[in-house]
């Protein structure tokens, strides 16, 4: 896979999140959203560590 296709990925995941959840959400519940996301279209993800 290439860097733009993964860059499609994240990118049409994110905006489809952003639609269905609106903004004011903590950042943990994006990031939990789009790691679910990700995972789901295929992608191997890490979570960052705080």
């Amino acid at each position: 896979m290439t860097e733009n296709e993964i860059s499609k990925i994240v990118f049409e995941s994110g905006l489809k999140i952003h639609r269905k959840l609106g903004v004011g959400l903590f950042e943990t519940i994006y990031e939990d959203c789009l790691f679910y996301e990700l995972e789901q279209q295929g992608l191997v993800v890490e979570r960052q560590n705080f």
